[in-house]
Order: structure tokens, then C-alpha cells, then sequence
């Protein structure tokens, strides 16, 4: 069974296709959410060298001696995501139920993808149960990389 192999992959999070400026955030609101959710965040800000965007990359600890890092931009009242580099499926329904749950202004505004599904050709985000807890968010997302796990 695929989940068993504990995949590693990057998973962007994003706002609905047609209201990209669903979440009404911005970079300084993500960095204060972090700081708060995440004591001990490290945050850092930079122009990112693909788009010319301002982006911010973060390192969280999701327990103790867990720790994963992102980047996001938000610059353009439109546009907004989030991605995690090299997370399991476990590590990104911890972050994903905070997004949901603290920072999007309404829990049916999160979508995600993974680069696993990109690689098969998927780019249409998948939407992240808007009720349920941490398991039901991680079931979802364990059934994303299922689907797109070929080996």
C-alpha cells in the first residue's frame, strides 16, 4: 500500500481557483499567524528569483524535534499559496488543519496538490475537507498521494 511507504513530497496550499484572494492575507498576517501558532518560527523574507514576488520562507516545529519549512507569496491581492518542501502526509495534515482552522477566514478556502501529482500531470488543486479533524484532513491527503503514487 502506497501510505505505508511514508512518501515525502512538496504540497502547495492554495485558495479556490476562481477567488484567489479568498484568504484576504498578506505576508506580514502570515508571519504573525506562524509566529503565534508556531512559537520559535523562523521566518525570513526575500524576493523570490522565479517570479520577482515577495515571498516569505518559514521553519516550523510541529512537535518536538519536527520540523518543517515552506515558502509562500501574497503579494497581489489575488494571489496566494503556500508550499511545504519534503513533507510526509502526516506532517502536512498538522499544518493544513492549522491553515484551515486558524488562518483561512473560512474553513471551505483551502486547496492543496502535491509535486507527486504535478509530475503525473495533475495540477488541479484538490479541496481540503472543510469539517473533521486532523484524521480526517490526513486521510484526504494520504488519498491524494495514493492516487498519484505509480510505484
Amino acid at each position: 500500500m502506497a501510505t505505508g511507504r511514508n512518501i515525502r513530497t512538496n504540497i502547495g496550499f492554495y485558495p479556490p481557483q476562481e477567488d484567489g484572494g479568498a484568504w484576504r492575507s498578506s505576508l506580514p498576517s502570515l508571519e504573525q499567524a506562524l509566529r503565534q501558532g508556531f512559537p520559535g518560527a523562523v521566518i525570513d523574507h526575500r524576493t523570490s528569483a522565479v517570479h520577482g514576488r515577495q515571498a516569505l520562507d518559514f521553519e516550523i516545529a510541529l512537535a518536538p524535534d519536527m520540523w518543517i519549512d515552506g515558502t509562500s507569496s501574497m503579494e497581489e491581492p489575488d494571489y496566494a499559496f503556500i508550499t511545504l518542501t519534503d513533507v510526509t502526509a502526516g506532517e502536512a495534515a498538522v499544518f493544513a488543519t492549522w491553515l484551515r482552522d486558524s488562518f483561512a477566514p473560512a474553513p471551505d478556502l483551502v486547496r492543496f496538490v502535491s509535486s507527486l501529482a504535478m509530475a503525473n500531470g495533475e495540477e488541479r488543486p484538490w479541496v481540503l475537507p472543510a469539517t473533521g479533524g486532523g484524521e480526517e484532513v490526513l486521510a484526504e491527503i494520504r488519498r491524494h498521494l495514493d492516487t498519484f503514487d505509480t510505484f
